[in-house]
């Protein structure tokens, strides 16, 4: 029996990942992500570990090697056995600093995309009833809206074992068939007639070698925000895009911009693809000439449609994109609308008999490879 249990093509982002990856192998990864969760009472570690394992086997493309060379095109290799990356230190009794040095040392681990899986656990004991889970994982293997999904199942699979009533997975095969499937010139043409005559890319500038990561955070309540696109007629999201042109508009003094965008890459005629685990989500160019006679309400409902004429082309790659548009680059800026399923857990956050799992939150480099990056957290307050 082959070794190889499946050989995939790649998905427009993971395409662009892969060469993020393998273009600066010295420095901390822009797309290593790794999640914190504090896990509070009586921990099988055991039994975890095993739920980790049973994680992967459901889930195939989570164990996937990505292969390149001599390769007309990257392909992911998935392998039919694999060995967990799994850790488990003890720091009971440890100051803070222990702690903080395993977490720098474990951020400066990068991910060789040829050697699977892409993905480790540490599990960390602080005391007998206290643990910490860092799940760290390669952005090319699954995006934010997995990981609510593969929680769900970790916790399930720790209850249940592998007899677990999970429902059966939807492959993430089954995407990247549908992908083949779509009609790439009739997408070509319309990201090219969106991006027609635009005078010059929108660019606020590189960002200078070995610059840090800023991290601002702002909360602000997010019910008269809904309150208002409701009214308008249009999303919150539609509410940030319009408010980050016109900010973009402002500090380069252009009324025609383009700026980058996440979108869920989640086509509802696909069978199952809310549950679906794997790289979905693209990132898109989305451009907004702005009108001075035009009011606010005139400019949300026209962005909104704009927007929606282009849903049944965005798995289109940002590559082709360029190509389409007879650019090599049409923007340095990103804004993500995080809108994830939520996490697994009653309101108290018990997730097995006796265990309480809190979110700790992402740490890392869980951003992006351009120079500046708005992402908007919605929720009772919408974090920014």
């Amino acid at each position: 029996m082959s070794k190889i249990a499946e050989i995939l093509p790649l998905s427009p982002l993971q395409q662009g990942l892969l060469f993020h990856a393998l273009y600066d192998e010295r420095e901390v990864d822009a797309y290593h992500v790794r999640n914190r969760f504090e896990l509070r009472g009586v921990l099988d570690a055991g039994r975890l570990r095993r739920a980790a394992e049973a994680l992967l086997q459901r889930h195939p493309n989570l164990r996937a090697a990505f292969v390149y060379k001599g390769l007309a095109q990257p392909r992911q290799v998935v392998p039919r056995e694999f060995e967990l990356d799994w850790r488990e230190e003890d720091l009971s009794g440890r100051d803070a600093a222990a702690l903080d040095a395993l977490l720098e040392a474990d951020l400066r681990r990068r991910f060789d995309p040829g050697k699977p899986p892409l993905l480790r656990f540490i599990l960390v004991k602080l005391d007998a009833e206290r643990h910490q889970l860092l799940w760290s994982f390669h952005h090319l293997l699954f995006d934010g809206w997995s990981m609510p999904i593969l929680m769900d199942e970790l916790f399930a699979l720790y209850r249940q074992g592998e007899s677990a009533a999970l429902p059966p997975a939807a492959p993430y095969r089954d995407y990247l068939a549908w992908l083949q499937q779509q009609d790439k010139a009739a997408a070509a043409r319309a990201w090219a007639a969106s991006l027609d005559a635009l005078d010059e890319p929108a660019k606020l500038g590189a960002a200078a070698a070995g610059e840090r990561q800023l991290i601002l955070s702002r909360q602000t309540e997010t019910a008269p925000l809904q309150a208002r696109a409701r009214q308008l007629g249009v999303t919150l999201n539609t509410l940030l895009q319009a408010a980050w042109a016109i900010l973009l508009a402002r500090l380069s003094a252009s009324d025609d911009v383009v700026f980058g965008v996440t979108v869920s890459g989640r086509p509802p005629e696909l069978p199952g693809v809310e549950r679906m685990v794997g790289l979905l989500i693209n990132t898109v160019p989305l451009r907004l000439r702005l009108r001075p006679e035009e009011t606010l309400t005139a400019l949300l409902q026209r962005l909104q449609a704009q927007q929606a004429a282009l849903i049944e082309h965005q798995h289109l790659s940002l590559a082709e994109i360029q190509q389409a548009a007879g650019r090599t680059e049409l923007f340095d800026t990103l804004l993500v609308f995080e809108s994830y399923p939520a996490l697994p857990g009653a309101a108290d956050g018990e997730v097995a008999d006796g265990l309480a799992l809190i979110p700790l939150g992402g740490d890392g480099a869980d951003t992006s490879h351009y120079p500046l990056s708005l992402c908007a957290v919605p929720g009772p307050e919408l974090e920014l």
